[in-house]
């Protein structure tokens, strides 16, 4: 009997697709990448009816399937990790062949660390002329992302998504890395599934994207989240065609909710409406104004906002994505947050704060459109959102107009001097051999005597040979115009450099 139950198990544990999340720096093309995919696999004809962003979508490779989760940031995936979601199977880590690594690029990378599943890196762009491979694969070394060709164990593939190149070799290595992970589920079993993407539809009522994690979700089932049930009405793919049922690792539109699911929430399927209704949650917890301060220090820059979302689970949601906000460089804090129409009294306590109103799927009440169209110092800052990683990246946005911009220093040039000629007050003329770089007209300078700085200036004008020159490089001698606020001697060496104000990253 044990052998038989044994077998049984085995027939109904079925190979499925991967689900593969992209992630990256916000400017290093995740979401050009995506359209590549999509554009490259399916047909003019078919993605013509893809007219509008569902979260997720499936392409054929080889006969093989693999979705893909189009999540615009590591917030949102930590933030459905933090809610218990099993988001995706692989990552890919997204970064910009002709950039660097940015701050982002290593909060994705911890994001994927967390999740505990393989990594690709992509690195993209790379039909740009100041593309360097070997640079950000240097890069990624050190912070602990070793790439096969460095001796580590993660695939890397090089491609282009404005030219479509290297997407079959991306293809394929997805496919690979998810055969080796063997990804089995489950089919004749209750429906599970996890909320993408969510929405309130004018016409048609509220509107879901899932992905199936267990059992196959058909028409009239009964599935509910912990605050949301739906009798399903009708089930469409990812280009809004209409299908029977819903495979596991399938992305798939559902029509029924009663209210809009939040991004995150995990849904299973029941026998009976009533069974359902009995395992929603009876309330949403009481919120008070004041009761998220995520951080508290004197010492740093503090963004003040008030949160107002349409249903509970979508403010959970909001709040879960705003708290994996990077914090080290400026707070974020919320005063208030709670579900509704933007409110005047959410505008009064705005005012007095200096905060700014963050709506998600809500109105603004008549009375406060009104205040704002009064409002000529334009004091009072609201922002409304239907998406929810455009609110997130929004917020981010704001948050870094906090911090002072940073003085960032490049050295571009050394000159030792050999003749040296007096001159007035705080202008002298010096000769000299560029040893590295360049120097060129108005660079600041630096004057260092025995390996110490003891003074500094600027370029007024460069000759070579008595002729006026812009700029000269490594190897040539150079008569440089000195001002500044020291008297240069002969063997003193000459550092060229200059300053960019570049604006803050968290």
């Amino acid at each position: 009997m044990t052998a038989k139950k044994l077998t049984k198990v085995k027939e109904v544990l079925k190979t499925r697709p991967p689900v593969v999340v992209v992630l990256g720096h916000v400017d290093h093309g995740k979401s050009s990448l995506l359209e590549a995919i999509r554009d490259f696999k399916i047909t003019a004809k078919e993605s013509g009816g893809i007219t509008q962003h569902i979260g997720a979508y499936e392409v054929e490779d080889n006969g093989k399937k693999i979705t893909f989760i189009d999540t615009p940031g590591h917030e949102a995936f930590s933030a459905m990790r933090a809610r218990g979601a099993e988001v995706a199977d692989i990552a890919l880590l997204v970064v910009d062949a002709a950039q660097s690594v940015q701050p982002q690029t290593k909060e994705a990378v911890m994001a994927i660390k967390r999740a505990e599943i393989p990594m690709i890196v992509v690195l993209n762009k790379i039909d740009l002329p100041n593309a360097n491979p070997q640079k950000i694969i240097g890069e990624l070394s050190k912070i602990d992302v070793l790439v096969e060709s460095f001796g580590g164990k993660i695939p890397c593939v090089e491609v282009s998504a404005k030219e479509k190149t290297g997407i079959d070799e991306l293809l394929e290595v997805i496919l690979l890395v998810a055969d080796m992970q063997e990804l089995k589920a489950e089919e004749n079993v209750p429906v599970e599934g996890l909320i993408i993407e969510s929405y309130m539809d004018g016409s048609k009522g509220p509107i879901a994207t899932a992905i199936i994690t267990k059992g196959i979700l058909k028409e009239k089932d009964i599935i509910a989240t912990d605050l949301a049930m739906a009798k399903v009405k009708h089930l469409e793919d990812f280009k809004w065609s209409p299908i029977l049922e819903a495979h596991p690792s399938q992305p798939v539109i559902i029509l029924g909710f009663e209210q809009v699911p939040a991004v995150g929430e995990k849904f299973k399927s029941y026998k009976t409406a009533e069974e359902a209704v009995a395992n929603l949650k009876k309330e949403a917890p009481k919120r008070e104004i004041g009761q998220t301060v995520l951080e508290n220090d004197p010492n740093k820059k503090i963004l003040n906002i008030i949160v107002k979302g349409d249903v509970f689970g979508s403010l959970e949601a909001v709040e879960g994505m705003l708290k994996n906000l990077p914090q080290d460089k400026a707070i974020l804090r919320i005063l208030k947050s709670e579900v509704g129409d933007i409110s005047e009294s959410d505008a009064k306590l705005a005012e007095m704060s200096k905060s700014i109103i963050i709506g998600f799927r809500v109105k603004i009440s008549p009375t406060v459109v009104q205040f704002m169209k009064n409002d000529t110092e334009k004091k009072l800052r609201i922002k409304t959102f239907s998406v929810i990683y455009e609110l997130i990246q929004d917020v981010r946005n704001s948050l870094e107009k906090t911090l002072e911009a940073e003085v960032v220093r490049t050295d571009i040039g050394k000159l030792r001097t050999i003749l040296v000629f007096w001159g007035e007050k705080n202008r002298q003329i010096v000769g000299g051999k560029i040893t590295e770089g360049e120097f060129k007209k108005g660079l600041k300078l630096e004057v260092f005597r025995d390996d110490k700085k003891v003074g500094s200036g600027r370029i007024i004008n460069l000759q070579r040979d008595k002729k006026d020159i812009d700029k000269l490089r490594k190897g040539d001698e150079a008569g440089i115009l000195f001002e500044g606020n020291i008297k240069i001697e002969k063997g003193d060496i000459i550092v060229a450099y200059i300053e960019e104000r570049k604006k803050g990253e968290l």
